[in-house]
């Protein structure tokens, strides 16, 4: 049965202790089982306001044949609290007809802009080689409609579309400055890595509205997908670079293996923009 209406409750304002009707996009979906061994269902559930976590506790069998991930359904469902954060009681669910691509968080600034700093700062590599591998992704129309469409990660921080142009931007405009504060940096290593940091997300997700993981990227992930495209790309430059380059890609989610300056700094900077992007707003 599909349903046309439009959704009634947007994620952004849930309350506690209601009963809420709306139309979300289905990111995730698990089967699992509880400790007596019946079986319930956790679903992420989104909208263009923010996502919220759902459980269903009955009549799980009938419900789980509605629907899939990466479908728009309409639910009924109690809103509570668990641990501090609201989830959904769901009591019903059915396929809705809706637009998925409505249903998504939106870029939080202008893309044609973002995309102009990520070419701006990419003219800036000057060393010839890392310019050279910085140039073949900047020159590639599929990796930019991909790096303009796509989350930074599928479940943290930058989850809309555009947010993987927007954190690369972020992470190559902190590691640029602290290079310009710090001469002893390699600044053309420092910047390329930070531009190329995270193009494995391309490949990790999907272009569909949800931006959910490839096959390829649940088992290999964005750093390891990542490495493989830069070396791809990078057959002309000299061993040293080469090697450099890939090792500040591969430590830019771990800094205790960092083994230069140049990958600890581009660590740091990654995580200093995913705290300042998921850090809640305060108001006076």
């Amino acid at each position: 049965m599909t349903v046309a209406a439009a959704p009634e409750t947007r994620i952004a304002d849930l309350a506690e202790d209601r009963t809420v009707e709306g139309v979300f996009a289905v990111r995730r979906k698990r089967r699992l089982r509880t400790r007596a061994g019946r079986p319930y269902l956790v679903v992420e559930l989104v909208d263009s306001t923010g996502s919220v976590e759902g459980r269903v506790w009955s009549d799980v069998e009938v419900l789980d044949s509605r629907f899939r991930e990466g479908d728009a359904v309409r639910v009924l469902a109690r809103v509570e609290r668990f641990r501090d954060r609201l989830q959904l009681d769901v009591r019903s669910v059915e396929q809705a007809e809706a637009d998925l691509a409505a249903l998504v968080p939106e870029a939080r600034r202008d893309l044609d802009e973002a995309e102009g700093f990520f070419d701006f700062l990419a003219e800036e590599v000057t060393h010839p080689g890392l310019r050279a591998v910085v140039a073949a992704f900047a020159g590639d129309a599929s990796f930019r409609a991909r790096l303009r469409e796509l989350p930074a990660t599928p479940e943290g921080h930058h989850r809309y579309a555009g947010g993987l142009l927007e954190h690369t931007v972020a992470v190559a405009t902190l590691c640029r400055d602290t290079a310009d504060l710090h001469p002893r940096l390699r600044r053309d290593l420092l910047l390329a890595a930070a531009l190329l940091h995270d193009v494995g997300r391309t490949l990790e997700l999907d272009r569909g509205p949800l931006s959910l993981p490839t096959a390829e990227g649940k088992l290999l992930g964005h750093v390891h997908l990542g490495l493989r495209l830069v070396e791809e790309r990078a057959g002309g430059l000299d061993p040293e670079a080469r090697a450099e380059l890939l090792h500040a890609i591969a430590a830019h989610h771990d800094g205790r293996s960092a083994r230069t300056a140049e990958a600890l700094v581009l660590y740091h900077a990654n995580q200093l923009d995913v705290v300042a992007a998921t850090r809640p707003v305060e108001t006076a």
